[in-house]
């Protein structure tokens, strides 16, 4: 079963101790607000130089990078949709982002990875529609392949915690 192997914690994403963390970026990789600032400033600027030579990411994708300063490993980043109304694919591209990351993280032998809650900042996804996403694609991810030991929700926010536990009960 998924769910066993998926936490929840409410705290600072850029001082986990996993394999790699899962950065809400933008389709320039190159450093913005939010989650997406402070895991840029925490990595040090050699993560920026790195994802220089990236070319981007279109919303859905994920790419790899080296943690460098952080204790993760690895930095998936992955860019969500803006909300818009929902019916421009936002729920489709979300569910990407999560199903993405953790087959880029299955390719590179990631065993635990922590994920923000993506889209839920600046993009202003609904929470509990985001939550929901995010724990069935995940869950549903988790039961077709057990390379993944563990996936932690790491969210800023009582309102979105919340959220969470809501899908995860």
């Amino acid at each position: 079963m998924g769910e066993s192997r998926i936490a929840l914690v409410r705290g600072d994403l850029t001082r986990l101790a996993v394999h790699a963390i899962v950065n809400a970026a933008n389709t320039s990789l190159l450093g913005g607000g939010g989650v997406d600032g402070a895991i840029h400033r925490a990595a040090g600027p050699e993560l920026l130089t790195e994802c220089r030579t990236l070319g981007g990411c279109r919303p859905g994708e994920a790419k790899i990078t080296h943690g460098y300063l952080l204790s993760a490993r690895f930095i998936i980043h992955t860019v969500g949709p803006v909300w818009s109304g929902g019916h421009r694919g936002e729920p489709e591209t979300l569910a990407n982002c999560y199903r993405n990351s953790l087959s880029v993280a299955t390719s590179n032998n990631v065993r635990t990875i922590a994920f923000p809650a993506i889209s839920c900042g600046a993009y202003r996804y609904p929470i509990a529609d985001a939550a929901e996403i995010a724990v069935e694609t995940t869950t549903e991810f988790l039961r077709e392949n057990d390379s993944i030991a563990e996936v932690t929700f790491v969210v800023s926010s009582d309102d979105i915690y919340a959220a969470y536990q809501r899908q995860l009960s």
